[in-house]
């Protein structure tokens, strides 16, 4: 099959970000590269639907296969192109089991982001608590607490120790996100320290989301967390 590789993406979504950093780090020029807008509903014209019946985005296909999920299409740019680009799996066993789980609890951090930013974008007015939005900001800011501990206690300066792996690729555009929505860096500088410094790594700057350019200024709906 031809390796011609698609994505579709939404600026500003973490999943599609993901990709879009694999594919720099891995040096994948070229391939076509199609911007949707979610404001429209793009993700659910029919170009979308036949790569990713789902109606998501990342939609993602090589050739014949379409591999839809963030992650999986990380892991497979990541074994696709091993040969060329940065390495983004440790060789030391133990280091990848350590990337392993902090790309994987990146998972838990995006869910619970979610929890209290789309709140009212989920949940019809007429069901939304006080109490519920109040739980969400706790757990999120536990969860928050985790990972700034996790950065406290190294070996760093990445995600997963010394080196700049898939943890890294998975996680920094949730985490860049949290900051979009107004998180305090000084309530966690550790956090804030990591997302900063990578603000200029090529991969993240040639990928930094479009309308985030166009529009500094973001919400502040986390500023108090």
């Amino acid at each position: 099959m031809s390796d011609k590789i698609t994505v579709m993406w939404g600026s500003g979504s973490p999943p599609c970000w993901r990709v879009l950093i694999a594919l720099e780090e891995k040096n994948v020029r070229d391939y076509n590269s199609v911007q949707l807008s979610f404001e429209k509903m793009d993700h659910k014209s029919q170009q979308v639907l036949d790569i990713n019946p789902r109606g998501q985005l990342p939609a993602f296909k090589i050739g014949n296969l379409a591999v839809n999920e963030s992650y999986g299409a990380c892991l497979f740019l990541e074994k696709k192109f091993q040969s060329q680009g940065n390495r983004l799996i440790p060789d030391c066993i133990n280091e990848e089991g350590h990337m392993n789980q902090r790309m994987f609890e990146g998972q838990t951090l995006t869910q619970k982001m979610a929890d209290v930013i789309y709140y009212n974008w989920k949940v019809p007015e007429g069901e939304r608590h006080d109490s519920a939005v109040k739980r969400n900001r706790e757990t999120l800011a536990a969860e928050l607490k985790l990972w700034e501990g996790y950065l406290q206690k190294g070996p760093g300066p990445f995600l997963a120790g010394k080196h700049f792996t898939l943890a890294d690729v998975t996680v920094y555009p949730a985490i860049a996100y949290l900051f979009r929505f107004g998180l305090c860096e000084e309530r966690y500088p550790k956090l804030a320290a990591y997302y900063n410094s990578l603000k200029d790594r090529p991969s993240i700057k040639k990928t930094w989301p479009p309308t985030w350019l166009e529009n500094p200024q973001g919400s502040d709906l986390l500023k108090d967390l």
